[in-house]
């Protein structure tokens, strides 16, 4: 107990050093305040940032197609994740391509997106999707992998049906793997949205983002990055708490 409080104690100290050192860099001179304004200043901005509409309006249509290509990505990748690890013929044709489709950055094949489905909601959607499968197809294939075969066996040796071996023998077994995978495959969503709004967009954080760095609105630029940083956070430490509660499913 005292050894987590003097951990919880140790990461607040350095993060309020982070933010003391941005503080006086900025107040003394040393570093330009039109180029990093002080941290006080960026929260402020932040503050006043998010009681605007606008603002508001793009973080709600940013939330919207995260949230799309998210739900898109996470059944879809599932289940070829677990074909890819339950069936050997398709694991042997498949994972090699897998691997290689994986290590291509994705960035790359933005400007496809955007001659497919135009500037819009479905290239966002499209770019975030694509973003996120590679990752949820690998990380079913490694949660499937540490389904342990005695547990199978011994519910199938007792007639358990297809349904009942997935949801009783399959599902508590990967669900703290996928919790994980989850958490990661939303960093990765949510990084190819923004970019997706940053690259080409009307609308949505990103969108916003870019427009105060072409504008040199550095205020709004770091405040943005804050923004964005926090609600990332927030998801993570929230997927966080349920794979700790889950915890007890991997004995």
């Amino acid at each position: 107990m005292q050894s987590t409080l003097a951990i919880n104690l140790s990461r607040i100290a350095i993060i309020v050093a982070i933010l003391a050192l941005w503080e006086m860099l900025s107040r003394t001179g040393i570093v330009n305040p039109r180029l990093l304004p002080s941290a006080s200043d960026t929260f402020a901005t932040l503050g006043d940032l998010l009681q605007r509409a606008a603002v508001q309006k793009d973080l709600m249509v940013t939330a919207t197609e995260v949230l799309a290509a998210f739900a898109l990505a996470v059944p879809f990748g599932a289940v070829i994740g677990f074909l890819v690890a339950e069936n050997r013929y398709f694991a042997d044709v498949a994972k090699p391509l897998l691997f290689f489709a994986f290590s291509i950055p994705k960035s790359i094949f933005l400007p496809m997106f955007i001659l497919v489905f135009g500037v819009g909601f479905a290239q966002k959607v499209g770019f975030g999707f694509f973003s996120t499968i590679f990752i949820v197809i690998m990380s079913t294939t490694t949660a499937v992998d540490s389904v342990k075969v005695e547990h199978l066996t011994v519910a199938r040796s007792y007639g358990a049906t297809p349904w009942q071996t997935a949801f009783r023998v399959y599902l508590p077994s990967m669900l703290p793997v996928l919790l994980e995978a989850l958490r990661i495959s939303m960093i990765f969503n949510l990084t190819g949205v923004i970019l997706a709004e940053m690259y080409a967009s009307r609308d949505g954080i990103g969108h916003q983002i870019a427009t105060w760095g072409e504008n040199f609105q550095m205020k709004q630029l770091l405040a943005g990055v804050v923004m964005v940083a926090a609600i990332a956070m927030t998801f993570n430490e929230l997927v966080r708490w349920v794979e700790t509660r889950c915890s007890h499913w991997r004995t």
